[in-house]
């Protein structure tokens, strides 16, 4: 009886996906000459109309109007009925479609946010259903109900999309109300159905929770004579946790190394999946990583690896993602949507502006000065050296002593949301009014911020607060989160035009984020009065910039890989992250740090569970730097409401519009070289 639901359930999905590929067939595949009827009808009716707008919208619209949507004569009569002639009566079309879609992307948000509340926020067990429910997306009918009530294709008739080529190009003379009405045609370039949606917010939730449940608890860990290096109650997230675990052991003289060094296996045995499944975030085990032995009461047992899941949901958010290639008739890659698309840069242009950068001579020195600092060769860990903090002198039980006083909890953090902000210079009234529009919640994971998406709702800063408080690190990560969840706020609540809201791309909102972590003890009030401080800071975001270049390029290359290989296993992509990680690695990283055949940059959790956001992070500190130089002798916050309330521009009218230079790689080296020539003893 099962075989035969089974058998019947997959001759369903055949003959739904037949009958989808039929619907395919658009208008303008169909007859190509339509469009140049209507265009011309429009000429004879409007004698000052706009040709090439008009042109362009037209054939948007038939590239997606099908045989559900009616017959030849019936996109024609829609056309001639709906296009909106003259500048009066499409602003206010603009301004009626804005109005109503932040009313429903808004709602849509909400639903979402309370939805996955229980797998995002501390409290209580998780039961199937919880995730069953956060894997929901609320929004999958939306796209198709749009087209099919057709206000879709009323928005793409009036309001065309225009290709990052054409941006770049025409942006500079576009008003402001010009740019929105971009952005508001961008919304409806692709009709991906409701099952596909789904499919794909199932991939990336399911992925999303993996990734926030996958926890080492480090006080059980045991070096190979037995001993435990780190404290008994500390449990760390992959791969940030350990990351900056690994991070604050450059001020432990004593065993820092060997803590690093551990540390740097563990994540070898992740990316590798030699991890025993047993040790996941499990504290009734104690593992010896090195050895990759499993104890239990003392006593070595058998443990079997993780089987791959790593790699499984990598595999799934491709297969996800690739699904909706077919309904994006602009950008028909996962790989050109994230970057033309989302990124606004194409792939060529990251993957030139990385490997330039990782390749330049810039590297060596930087990497020699770290040497005399650390007095050791370097290794593969030393990719995320923090000595060039202005903190690197206090210590973190110092730092972490204050932070658990001050926040015992998320309602605290939240309680000095505008006392933080005053203390960075915003006026009381703007520290008052954008703190009010930011909640601060207990987080299962690491933590992340969550913007509002309609005015009137709040921005949520998830951070994870222990039982003893909110230690340092977590204070660090819930600082950055705070500088996102002000863009946030700003580029909503600020931006003249709704469809404006946001930043060109996440590399911005990063870059605010990076320079609020930067002041996190500027607003402890332990600040360090270095006189190397820039300098300091330079050769941070340079080195920083060295990490995550070569993180990104091996996420690129993944998804290249993938694309060429979309029936590979699980196993056979596990082998391939590891080979492009390896090759990147000793193309770029070898000789500078060592140990040759390290997979290590292939460690990150967001290559996991946030497809091709990781070139985001680079771009952000590029950016960030250019923000701190422009900054300095200029009132901070005054600034920064400037900036940030400029929306949606392409980034490098943004990048010009606020600094007056184009994003590039060349101010963060030539900073470095001199922040170099400035420490060298």
């Amino acid at each position: 009886m099962k075989s035969s639901i089974v058998m019947a359930l997959g001759i369903f999905l055949l003959l739904s996906a037949c009958t989808q590929n039929e619907n395919r067939q658009t208008m303008l595949q169909k007859d190509a000459k339509i469009v140049s009827q209507i265009v011309d009808s429009l000429k004879a009716r409007y004698a000052d109309l706009d040709v090439a707008r008009a042109q362009k919208g037209v054939e948007q619209a038939a590239a997606l109007w099908d045989t559900r949507d009616g017959a030849p004569a019936d996109f024609i009569n829609f056309c001639m009925d709906n296009y909106v002639h003259g500048d009066a009566a499409r602003l206010q079309l603009f301004t009626k479609l804005s109005d109503k879609l932040e009313l429903i992307y808004g709602y849509f948000h909400k639903i979402d946010v309370g939805l996955k509340e229980p797998v995002h926020q501390t409290g209580g067990e998780l039961q199937k259903i919880d995730y069953d429910l956060g894997a929901f997306d609320v929004r999958a009918h939306f796209n198709d109900d749009m087209f099919n009530n057709k206000v879709a294709f009323i928005a793409i008739l009036n309001f065309p999309a225009y290709s990052l080529a054409e941006k770049q190009q025409l942006g500079e003379q576009w008003s402001r109300e010009e740019w929105g009405y971009t952005r508001l045609g961008e919304l409806f370039n692709s009709r991906v159905p409701a099952a596909v949606e789904q499919e794909k917010s199932t991939a990336q939730t399911t992925a999303d929770n993996y990734i926030s449940d996958y926890n080492i608890v480090m006080g059980n860990l045991l070096n190979e004579v037995g001993e435990k290096l780190f404290p008994q109650n500390m449990t760390l997230i992959s791969h940030w946790g350990l990351r900056d675990e690994l991070k604050s052991n450059y001020t432990d003289a004593q065993r820092g190394l060997e803590k690093q060094r551990m540390i740097y296996t563990v994540m070898k045995r992740i990316i590798t999946q030699e991890i025993p499944q047993r040790v996941v975030n499990n504290p009734a085990v104690d593992y010896a990583p090195i050895s990759n032995k499993v104890y239990e009461n003392s006593k070595e047992i058998t443990a079997s690896a993780e089987p791959d899941t790593r790699y499984t949901m990598l595999l799934n958010n491709f297969k996800a993602l690739k699904a909706e290639d077919a309904y994006h008739p602009a950008m028909p890659t996962y790989i050109q949507r994230a970057y033309e698309g989302n990124m606004e840069f194409s792939k060529e242009e990251i993957r030139d502006m990385f490997t330039r950068f990782i390749s330049s001579p810039e590297v060596k020195e930087v990497a020699a000065l770290i040497k005399q600092r650390l007095g050791r060769d370097l290794e593969p860990f030393d990719i995320w050296y923090d000595g060039f903090k202005a903190r690197s002198g206090i210590s973190e039980e110092v730092m972490t002593a204050k932070t658990n006083k001050l926040y015992p909890n998320a309602d605290a953090f939240e309680r000095d949301l505008a006392a933080m902000l005053k203390k960075m210079g915003f006026t009381a009234v703007d520290a008052q009014r954008l703190a009010e529009k930011i909640q601060v919640d207990p987080a299962r994971g690491s933590g992340h911020a969550w913007g509002a998406v309609m005015k009137g709702d709040k921005a949520r800063l998830r951070t994870r607060v222990p039982a003893a408080g909110m230690d340092y690190k977590g204070y660090n990560i819930a600082m950055h989160e705070f500088g996102h969840n002000v863009e946030q706020t700003v580029s909503l609540y600020d931006v003249d035009y709704y469809m404006m809201n946001g930043v060109p791309n996440t590399a911005f909102t990063e870059a605010l984020a990076f320079i609020f972590q930067k002041r996190d003890l500027e607003v402890l009030g332990m600040s360090e009065n270095n006189p190397d401080k820039s300098a300091l800071m330079a050769l941070d975001i340079f080195w920083g910039c060295y990490e995550i270049m070569g993180v990104s390029l091996v996420d690129m290359g993944v998804w290249e890989w993938m694309y060429a290989h979309p029936d590979a296993t699980p196993a056979q992509l596990k082998e391939n992250v590891i080979r492009i990680a390896k090759e990147i690695w000793d193309n770029y990283y070898a000789s500078v740090l060592g140990e040759s055949g390290s997979p290590i940059l292939a460690i990150y959790s967001h290559m996991i569970d946030n497809p091709l956001y990781l070139a985001n992070y680079p771009m952000g500190h590029l950016i960030e730097l250019q923000l701190e130089e422009y900054l300095q002798g200029k009132p901070f916050a005054a600034e920064i409401l400037r900036m940030y309330k400029m929306g949606r521009l392409t980034p490098q009218l943004w990048m010009k519009q606020a600094t007056g230079q184009s994003v590039s790689i060349d101010p963060t080296l030539k900073a470095a070289a001199v922040a170099v020539k400035k420490m060298i003893k």
